[in-house]
């Protein structure tokens, strides 16, 4: 971990004596913004274009095969903040809404996924069917709030 920084999301710390610490503050809490309860725009591999001050504050998640300026950012969050790119690297167990895509993704073992899709019951040789409409109401609920795909 370098230096004056947070350990899990790189914050960086303020200094006794540290002149101009509004600029380290403000870094952290454009950071923080980004990191609490996370909304991606889209999953793409280069950056939009054009972006304006409609955009600010706005996140994407860098795609697989990354160009432009976001060469070698791939999985990580790319955040426009007054007309600059900041890169904000995931923590295992992160998870992020993605707007384009309605659903909710989860790092992982080094990968954004998708939660598994359950399936509701059926078959099997004794078939209890208040059983069965209950789990297919929690099923229903799940998806409601999205916790899990369709």
């Amino acid at each position: 971990m370098p230096d004056g920084v947070t350990a899990r999301h790189f914050l960086p710390n303020l200094y006794v004596g540290q002149s101009q610490k509004e600029i380290t503050h403000n870094e952290a809490l454009l950071r923080i913004d980004a990191l609490l309860h996370p909304v991606i725009e889209d999953r793409l591999s280069a950056p939009p274009a054009p972006l304006d001050m409609t955009h600010d504050g706005k996140c994407w998640l860098v795609g697989d095969a990354a160009t432009g300026l976001w060469t070698g950012k791939t999985s990580q969050i790319a955040r426009w903040t007054a007309g600059s790119w900041r890169f904000l690297e995931p923590v295992a167990g992160m998870s992020i809404w993605m707007t384009a895509e309605s659903q909710r993704l989860f790092y992982i073992a080094g990968s954004w996924l998708e939660p598994a899709a359950i399936t509701e019951p059926a078959g099997g040789a004794v078939i209890d069917t208040e059983a069965r409409a209950t789990i297919s109401a929690i099923v229903a609920h799940l998806r409601a709030i999205s916790n899990i795909p369709l």
